[in-house]
């Protein structure tokens, strides 16, 4: 039997207080780098697959920090070159969006199956190098949260 992934994520956008952000390279898709996301798994909530995640991705416990449910969610298309982890005719994923702020840059430990290298950078310059709209998003929402524009 196949298992589908469920069309509902978190994405969190993970920070420190100077606004620089994590942003990874996907181990499937060089050069697409991103924030934290992933899919609900089974009857967990959103925020609970963001704590899941974030220990998954990079090996911290977003409970020690300042984890946020932002109350933002977006729907998009999801891209037609993952479509096969879905159910036939899924096409759109609402995804769930989430800080977690950081007292500095800390050392990250990488799912390999899932990245390949990270950077900590200045909230901009990430913005010009996620790939999906909804990661420029997100980081537009934090500068707002902070009084600035992109």
């Amino acid at each position: 039997m196949t298992t589908y992934k469920t069309p509902i994520s978190a994405l969190v956008l993970i920070h420190t207080s100077d606004l620089q952000v994590l942003i990874m390279e996907r181990a499937d898709k060089a050069g697409f780098w991103q924030s934290v996301t992933g899919s609900i798994e089974g009857d967990e909530t959103p925020l609970q697959a963001a704590i899941r995640e974030v220990l998954e991705e990079t090996g911290l416990d977003a409970l020690a920090y300042n984890l946020q449910d932002w109350q933002v969610s977006n729907v998009y298309e999801i891209y037609p070159h993952w479509r096969h982890r879905y159910a036939p005719g899924v096409v759109e994923n609402t995804e769930h969006l989430f800080g977690l702020e950081l007292p500095s840059e800390l050392a990250i430990k990488l799912a390999p199956n899932e990245h390949v290298r990270y950077e900590w950078v200045d909230w901009r310059e990430a913005a010009k190098r996620v790939f999906s709209w909804t990661n420029v998003d997100a980081l537009s929402k934090l500068g707002e949260r902070r009084g600035l524009k992109l």
